[in-house]
């Protein structure tokens, strides 16, 4: 019998030692999350979206408000090329809004489950002593 299998014959006398057992299961993996990193470079990658969309759509409203409206035939030209490159500009900051809005829940949300679980278990274990 291995190490493993003797920890939970013996957590299994002692529902008290379940949450502890867990702990060394998760410890003796050693494992990392490759989500995380992935997750937290989408969130990055949206916050400077967020912030390129914002300059973009700024350069393009001067841009669109200082275009002379005279009677020459650039004017207007310009001033529809500015509005569409600051629409342009909103576009990317909502895009990029939404990118780290999804990635920076996607990391608070499996935090919070982690300890959810982890909550419930040693919820658990507190019924079953005071029940046994």
């Amino acid at each position: 019998m291995n190490q493993t299998q003797e920890q939970q014959e013996q957590a299994a006398g002692a529902p008290g030692d379940r949450v502890a057992q867990f702990r060394a299961e998760i410890s003796a993996m050693k494992l990392r999350d490759p989500r995380a990193a992935r997750d937290r470079t989408w969130a990055t990658a949206g916050a400077l979206l967020m912030v390129v969309g914002v300059v973009i759509a700024v350069v393009g409203y001067l841009s669109s408000s200082s275009a002379s409206s005279a009677f020459n035939t650039e004017g207007p030209a310009q001033q529809r090329d500015a509005i569409v490159l600051a629409l342009v500009g909103v576009g990317v900051t909502v895009l990029g809004a939404a990118l780290f809005l999804r990635y920076s829940l996607a990391q608070f949300l499996r935090f919070w489950l982690a300890r959810l679980i982890y909550e419930q278990q040693a919820q658990t274990d507190r019924i079953v002593e005071a029940r046994g």
